[in-house]
């Protein structure tokens, strides 16, 4: 974990709440960082990037795990593109626990694990499939996402568990682009398991240039 500069030190381009339940996203350009607070605490923010100029190269996670060579996204942590190359990098964290492993809720996984009268639960897939729309792409799109703030053990036998958060109210989590990118993200409504303390609560987003 790394202290950030105040968001008083620095030009702020775009300073927004993001609603309990709901999509966004943004043009980050190279050089500046995007900040993501959890508000009130103990909540799952999914979150894509895309290379902004051309949308079919974005996040991996399996290239992120494999070249720092570790399961969780923290200080230092590359996020690599689907064509081997750095897109940003996490440069301030505050909570210290962030997967990119478990994946993005949907109507369909909520059924599975929560049972049928969970199906038509709004859920980070769909509105992943609501945001990326707007850029003429579609599910077929959506790759593994990283879960910042989402707290996922693994378990001896290789399992992942999802239990309760531990980010507290204003920590946060700080991404320098090292290209331009589109970063998507939807503010979990998972009201089923713990990631979001069963209870999705608004998130913070700013954008700002190079201190």
């Amino acid at each position: 974990m790394t202290d950030a500069p105040t968001i008083l030190d620095v030009t702020v381009i775009l300073d927004v709440t993001v609603p309990a339940q709901a999509p966004w996203s943004g043009l980050v350009r190279r050089g500046q960082t995007i900040r993501i607070t959890d508000s009130e605490g103990c909540q799952a923010v999914d979150t894509l990037f895309y290379r902004a100029d051309d949308m079919g190269e974005r996040y991996s996670s399996q290239d992120t795990v494999r070249v720092q060579g570790a399961a969780y996204v923290t200080v230092g942590t590359p996020l690599v593109s689907s064509e081997g190359r750095i897109m940003a990098r996490v440069t301030a964290d505050s909570c210290g626990r962030h997967d990119t492993s478990a994946g993005a809720c949907s109507c369909e996984s909520n059924t599975v694990r929560f049972g049928h009268a969970t199906k038509y639960l709004h859920a980070c897939r769909e509105n992943f499939a609501l945001e990326v729309a707007k850029y003429g792409l579609t599910k077929r799109d959506i790759p593994p996402n990283i879960n910042f703030f989402m707290n996922v053990p693994i378990e001896q036998n290789g399992d992942l568990a999802i239990v309760d958060g531990v980010s507290a109210p204003g920590d946060y989590v700080e991404v320098t682009a090292e290209m331009d990118v589109i970063c998507v993200i939807s503010n979990c409504p998972q009201i089923n398991n713990p990631c979001n303390g069963f209870n999705p609560t608004p998130i913070r987003v700013t954008i700002r240039d190079a201190a």
